[in-house]
């Protein structure tokens, strides 16, 4: 794909979202009361955002041209924040954290697969150095401490010398001893064979009906591989099967792999050279321009002056730079437009003065009418919905109306390679060196008009001066109060280096594995919308948990742009049974956003930093590197021990509820700007205290056993993942239905036993079957259908899980505190008797 082709690919996504914000701009204005209604118009706006996100994300990461990538992050970014502040609102208005779009994709006739978040590769391809750098100093650390696992895996044992030559021996001998036997057993085949022709010498051989019999065997094997081989023509004609070399990649995708390799090269060469250029024609500008600009600037001030002198009698006040200088007086306006504003500003005052002493009695009536109106207001927003205001709406349109101007009908014949537009640069630099030359020209005009102040009127001056000192001094009193309510910093003399190394040694910050979401395997819920309409609530599929993952944790830690503005989510919890991956998916959102995992489980933290000052400490330390080296991921495994109704005997000694206090303070002190996202990962959540667990965990996300189709697509890939082979003797659709409720845990422990190396040597002849893989997973016990009710029935008594419940039944508020009463009037007499 060319550059051209890119370009054209821009256009097209830009013209779709150019008319999705017409719509949307009209929408929102409209109040709705049909909630099936408002449901359908918010998945149509999310599939179609998804829709451009794909595209743009997709030629951000290819256009090679500098000054326009720009532009394309700053609107992609925005698109990520409102895909998040749709997913918002849908919850809000459904009550579910899951979402099926299946009458809508087929209204728009896109596939499932088509509603697939894709992972920005900027996340990581711009801070590869860092991360790489980061890992290297990590391993170290670890080597050192002995503390690395994958290095202990492949240590090998020096043996003594006798051992070595005892093992040598044997093998040799075993070899010997084997080459001897076939030996031996070639002379007693012959030897039996010279008997055999001994005792049937006198019968001759019927040759023909020996060649008759090899006939007949020979033409039957040859009719077998015929009619095989016609039946695969005839699945493949048919579109039953793949044809051959269908997984094969093909030159043109290997071409296109190499290009984009190339593309990448170039992106990186363009940007540089415009880092370069931004230097260079800024200076080009100040020497040229520079003087010009000066003069200009000081006859505009001038002009002011006696403008304002000649209209009010006295000299103007001069800006402070804090307020900006003269900038806030000349911004995008004439000097006659500033002469107009001076003397509207005094027509002004005038009207004031009188209005002020008329207005008084009449502001009781006006505050009771108003209290009135919000009151019927109130009501009438209950009855209507209307869609919450986007914080990026306003930079989309912004980032869509520079590329009406900028981009969409620009000439760029002469710019074939896609280099950077000088004239652009000149432009935004034009302005920068007007901004700096302004403060210069400031403090020249500001000691220009003293001088004409005192010249005029001295008394003045000086009120004026004792004026501006007070007002001083009060604003450093304020500043002093702000700065007393920051926290304390309890390392402030150590390096963020030596606290890294610290908590690397005490195992809190380990290292990542290396996984990609996309290895979290698993199909969509096709029938999602068609159970709700039979209120039966479907159970989420894995790619609906995987897409949850995505929104909630890695676009936010990702995109600095999207974290601070997007609906914030600081804490997430995954709960499921064991073997679901919940663990594989920390792990994957760590590898996606390159993130740091700081390992905070109850179990990890048994013995270190003891006490009360030790655990505010510890929190401090990994609160505060994983500020300054964000993204940061905390992660609290079985976070259930935290907040334990009873803790059992065995663990009382670990002290399981040390940060049962602490986590919710920390999480009041995590702000927008702090991409840090704590997981909690649990496999029995109704061993927890519901309400505080419910708080501190602002997301809960329950991730299922497999479905069918899951399953199937688990099989297929795990098995072909390990070096195996699916053949027609290999019936995966036997085993997905067999596995009826083992997790992804299991299938993978299955696959793993079966295919041994010397299994995988032996497929060539020996192909795979079922039965193989089924002998292992008798050993294994699997989530029953009554452990899968128990998380329904405890995700129903979260928050959430209630508000959904309530809207189903169609109950009120009230109804639901009467039927509260009742019961705890029912339990008191029942004690009394």
């Amino acid at each position: 794909m060319s550059n051209a082709m890119y370009n054209k690919m821009w256009h097209q996504t830009q013209e779709a979202l150019n008319s999705l914000l017409d719509t949307e701009s009209q929408k929102m204005m409209e109040p709705q009361k049909n909630q099936v209604f408002i449901f359908q118009m918010l998945a149509t706006f999310y599939i179609k955002y998804v829709q451009i996100f794909r595209n743009l994300e997709n030629v951000y990461d290819q256009i090679v041209h500098p000054q326009k990538r720009i532009l394309i992050r700053k609107i992609l970014d925005a698109v990520m924040g409102r895909i998040l502040e749709l997913k918002n609102e849908m919850v809000e208005l459904e009550l579910t954290e899951f979402h099926y779009f299946d009458d809508i994709l087929q209204d728009l006739k896109l596939e499932p697969q088509q509603l697939d978040i894709p992972i920005p590769k900027y996340f990581l391809k711009e801070k590869l150095e860092v991360i790489k750098g980061r890992e290297k100093i990590l391993s170290q650390i670890l080597a050192e401490s002995g503390l690395d696992v994958s290095a202990k895996k492949y240590q090998v044992k020096p043996i003594p010398l006798e051992e070595a030559v005892k093992l040598i021996q044997i093998a040799e001998r075993a070899r010997q001893g084997r080459l001897r036997a076939m030996f031996m057993k070639q002379i007693y085949l012959q030897e039996y064979r010279a008997k055999q022709a001994r005792l049937l010498g006198d019968k001759v051989a019927d040759v023909s009906a020996a060649a008759l019999r090899i006939q007949k065997v020979w033409r039957g094997f040859h009719q077998c591989k015929r009619t095989e081989r016609q039946r695969r023509e005839e699945m493949i004609f048919l579109g039953m099967n793949p044809p051959p070399l269908f997984n094969e990649v093909s030159a043109a995708m290997i071409q296109a792999d190499r290009l984009c390799h190339l593309r990448n090269k170039v992106q990186i060469k363009h940007e540089e050279e415009y880092r370069d250029a931004l230097v260079t024609i800024k200076d080009d500008l100040k020497l040229t321009e520079g003087p010009d600009i000066k003069e200009n600037l000081q006859d505009q001030i001038r002009h002011w002056f006696i403008e304002c002198r000649n209209l009010t009698g006295t000299f103007p006040d001069y800006p402070n730079e804090e307020e900006g200088g003269s900038a806030i007086i000349f911004s995008n306006k004439t000097p006659q437009q500033v002469i107009d504003d001076i003397v509207a500003s005094q027509d002004e005052e005038e009207k004031t003065k009188k209005k002020k002493k008329e207005k008084k009695p009449k502001k009781e009536k006006k505050e009771k009418e108003t209290k009135e109106t919000k009151e019927k207001n109130k009501q009438e927003e209950e009855e209507m919905w209307k869609m919450s205001p986007s914080v990026f709406l306003h930079t989309m349109e912004e980032g869509n109306s520079v590329y009406k101007d900028l981009w969409k009908n620009k000439d760029e014949s002469w710019n074939f390679p896609q280099d950077y537009d000088p004239e652009l640069i000149k432009e935004d630099k034009r302005k920068e060196l007007e901004s700096e030359i302004r403060v210069q020209v400031d403090e020249l005009m500001r000691q220009e008009l003293k001088n004409l102040k005192l010249a005029v009127n001295r008394e003045k001056e000086l009120s004026a001066r004792t004026g501006k000192k007070k007002g001083g001094k009060k604003k450093n009193k304020k500043k002093k109060g702000r700065k007393g309510k920051k926290d304390k910093d309890l390392t402030v003399d150590r390096t963020i280096e030596s606290l890294y190394k610290e908590l690397v040694e005490e195992g809190l910050l380990i290292q990542a594995l290396k996984v990609s979401l996309s290895d979290y395997i698993g199909e969509y819920s096709y029938l999602g919308t068609s159970l709700r309409q039979v209120s039966i609530e479907p159970m989420p599929s894995l790619l609906d948990v995987r897409q949850l993952i995505t929104l909630y944790a890695i676009l936010p830690l990702g995109s600095a742009a999207v974290h601070e503005k997007a609906p914030l989510v600081k804490s997430l919890l995954l709960a499921g049974p064991s073997g679901v991956g919940k663990k594989m998916l920390v792990h994957a959102i760590c590898t996606e956003t390159g993130a740091n995992l700081f390992n905070l489980s109850a179990a990890n933290i048994t013995g270190k930093y003891p006490g009360k000052s030790g655990l505010q400490m510890m929190l401090h330390v990994v609160f505060k590197v994983a500020r300054k080296l964000q993204p940061s991921v905390v992660w609290i495994g079985d976070t259930e021990k935290t907040f334990y109704k009873k803790v059992p005997h065995a663990e009382r000694k670990m002290e399981p509820k040390r940060l049962k206090k602490q986590l919710p303070k920390m999480l009041k002190l995590l702000k927008p700007d702090d991409r840090i996202l704590i997981v909690g990962t649990t496999k029995r959540p109704f061993d927890a205290e519901l309400q505080p667990f419910c708080k501190a965990y602002q997301k809960i996300i329950l991730v299922p056993r497999p479905d069918y189709a899951s399953r199937y697509v688990l099989w297929k890939e795990i098995i072909q993942r390990h070096g195996g082979v699916i053949t027609d003797t290999l019936s995966v659709s036997c085993l997905a239905k067999i596995t009826d409720g083992f997790t992804q845990g299991h299938i993978v422990q299955v696959v793993k036993e079966v295919l041994t190396e010397r299994r995988i040597r032996q497929q060539s002849h020996k192909p795979l079957t079922a039965l193989e893989f089924i002998a292992s997973l008798t050993s294994m016990n699997p989530v029953y259908q009554e452990e899968e009710d128990s998380f329904k029935d405890w995700y129903a008594k979260t928050p959430m899980g209630k508000k959904r419940a309530l809207a189903l039944t169609g109950g009120n508020k009230e109804n639901e505190k009467d039927k509260g009463k009742k019961e705890k009037k029912g339990k008191k007499e029942k004690k009394k008797k």
